[in-house]
């Protein structure tokens, strides 16, 4: 509980930030502590068979705190355990996070390096989200198959 409160004043902007998403039809779900809100599809399928495309976000999906938003569901499904680091990174900085994370992209930007790619809290990100995917676990530690 404590988390959440440390890190609710950039949950509280990232809550601000998905009300235009809710207004025009995008969807919200409460999952393992989270705040999952995906943008509702900007056009439905012209043929059938054929799928409606996401909306032209600047991002497939960002976190504040713990909200995290999205262009569909389905990148909210692929991107969870990497968005869940950020969480966890919103837990342990709060709202300090907020400038933490522009500070070191500026730096890497300084430095001559991506300040994405480089920055490190995405790249503590990747890396966290693809041991839990090859080791088969979720992002709270839970297998996620049974072993053979």
């Amino acid at each position: 509980m404590a988390s959440h409160l440390w890190a609710a004043p950039a949950s509280l902007l990232g809550l601000a930030l998905a009300l235009p998403l809710l207004a025009l039809g995008g969807r919200m779900v409460w999952r393992d502590g989270v705040i999952e809100v995906s943008a509702r599809d900007r056009r439905p399928s012209a043929r059938p068979g054929m799928r409606a495309q996401p909306p032209r976000l600047p991002f497939d999906a960002i976190t504040f705190g713990h909200v995290v938003l999205a262009r569909s569901a389905a990148l909210h499904d692929a991107l969870r355990a990497h968005e869940r680091v950020h969480v966890r990174q919103y837990e342990r900085w709060g709202a300090l996070f907020l400038v933490a994370y522009p500070a070191e992209s500026l730096l890497q930007w300084a430095r001559g390096r991506r300040p994405y790619l480089d920055n490190r809290f995405e790249v503590s990100a990747r890396q966290q989200a693809e041991r839990a995917e090859n080791d088969g676990r979720d992002d709270h530690g839970l297998r996620l198959s049974c072993p053979p």
